[in-house]
């Protein structure tokens, strides 16, 4: 599974949803915090990509060193009394691949991989985490062609 991790939901903000899940906030900032479209798979589905400094007191996977994934109400509580992740991304659904559907992907070149970085998850505008992630690759973004193919 993966998340899309640089498309807000249009008109959709944490404090929408913590309305709706009837979540008192008492940190009006973080009711700003963008929710974001996280793939086509399960929409109706929330998901917390946040840094490792927070664990849930349900679950949150271990992503990486740097990552945790939290898909319990718990971290929402959390976050809404300021006594959540130091930083997090929120999303609606995922992306979804059958087993070897993604590897065979990457060995076609239809994706380029890159390190995870925190500055590029939580840090850039969704509008230009795109082109920083490419550019950590050293590609400029319009050097890059609509058809992919092997050199």
């Amino acid at each position: 599974m993966g998340l899309i991790v640089n498309k807000p939901a249009p008109d959709l903000r944490l404090a929408d949803l913590l309305e709706q899940l009837k979540i008192e906030a008492s940190v009006p900032e973080y009711g700003r915090m963008p929710v974001h479209f996280g793939g086509p798979v399960e929409t109706a589905r929330g998901f917390v990509l946040h840094s490792a400094d927070y664990e849930a007191n349900l679950h949150s996977m271990v992503v990486s060193d740097q990552f945790r994934m939290t898909a319990t109400m718990d971290v929402l509580e959390d976050i809404a009394g300021g006594q959540g992740p130091g930083r997090a991304l929120l999303t609606l659904g995922y992306a979804g691949w059958g087993p070897g559907q993604l590897e065979d992907e990457i060995a076609m070149n239809v994706w380029l991989t890159a390190e995870a970085d925190p500055a590029l998850i939580f840090d850039p505008a969704d509008a230009t985490k795109w082109e920083a992630a490419l550019r950590t690759l050293g590609v400029d973004p319009l050097t890059l062609s609509a058809c992919a193919g092997r050199a």
